[in-house]
């Protein structure tokens, strides 16, 4: 089996794929056919060397979050609303809608707990209490806010295409054919989810934070947006070995709280969801099996160097 980690995300009313040099996307469009996108990753940021530096690596998850997957969420939902050119996400207004979001979901989840904890601050003894109930007070939004979505039809549809891909991807690693019939015998949840990502955030979050005094509140808050890069690189590498030895009692123990959790970010998809993540996964896999042929063949018989185009 290949040692690359494939993997990805729901979009809406579809699938995205990452390989180790390609992504696509799988979308069903308004007449129930699946379209098809797939192009080459940016390779200063997938194959350079943050992406080989343990403890920078994890920076990828936050460019697959805000960038890659933002990408291929508005794709899918032009695709989705084909039928409907005065909904579909595009230019300006739909990147604004990105900004406003994201500037929510940083006030929500590291601005709100910092502000919460100050209400009653004055009555702690110690700083690290402060800040470990600062970060529970973060867990528990991350929490309420998953199941919060949870209970809404579009996103029990999202979580649905989650589940597509989980199984997809758990299927391909067990080495299963790729059909809709085999691939629904796997599980939703998968080690290696965002999902899984976030709560190791969250608890590292909440390990980091009670170390670091309490400073003012504006220091406060900058100082959780400044961990935000190491506390990714940190999880990224947790969560990269405990997939790695998720077999062993003491690693299914710690991945055991996201797989969890994915209970709230995914749900047993439809056949026709199925085979939209297949189809993404496919359309990856044969992409970097054309760029390894290809590779293959510009470096001429064995122990021969490779030749430069157009020379």
């Amino acid at each position: 089996m290949s040692t690359v980690y494939y993997g990805g995300q729901a979009v809406i009313e579809g699938v995205m794929m990452r390989g180790a040099e390609h992504f696509a996307v799988a979308v069903r469009d308004p007449k129930g056919q699946i379209v098809l996108h797939c192009e080459p990753l940016n390779r200063h940021v997938y194959r350079g060397v943050i992406s080989r530096t343990p403890f920078l690596r994890g920076l990828t998850m936050l460019w697959d979050a805000l960038v890659l997957g933002t990408r291929t969420l508005l794709y899918s939902a032009d695709v989705a609303l084909s039928d409907q050119p005065e909904a579909q996400l595009s230019g300006p207004v739909a990147w604004g809608t990105i900004g406003v979001s994201l500037a929510i979901g940083i006030g929500l989840f590291f601005v709100i707990p910092v502000l919460i904890v100050r209400l009653f601050d004055s009555v702690l003894a110690f700083s690290w209490l402060s800040n470990l109930i600062e970060g529970l007070v973060r867990l528990a939004l991350l929490v309420g806010y998953l199941a919060a979505a949870a209970r809404l039809p579009d996103m029990q549809r999202l979580f649905a295409y989650h589940g597509a891909e989980h199984k997809t991807v758990n299927a391909y690693e067990a080495g299963a054919p790729l059909e809709p019939q085999e691939v629904r015998r796997y599980p939703v949840a998968h080690v290696r989810c965002g999902t899984a990502f976030l709560l190791l955030v969250a608890l590292i979050f909440v390990l980091l934070g009670s170390l670091l005094g309490r400073p003012a509140l504006w220091l406060r808050a900058l100082s959780r947006l400044v961990l935000i890069p190491i506390v990714a690189g940190l999880a990224y590498e947790v969560m990269r070995f405990s997939a790695r030895h998720q077999r062993h009692p003491f690693f299914r123990v710690l991945v055991a709280p996201g797989l969890w959790l994915q209970r709230l970010t995914t749900r047993e998809p439809e056949e026709p969801m199925l085979e939209v993540a297949i189809a993404a996964l496919r359309k990856v896999l044969d992409a970097e099996e054309q760029t390894r042929n290809g590779a293959e063949a510009s470096a001429g018989p064995a122990g021969s160097p490779a030749v430069p185009p157009g020379l």
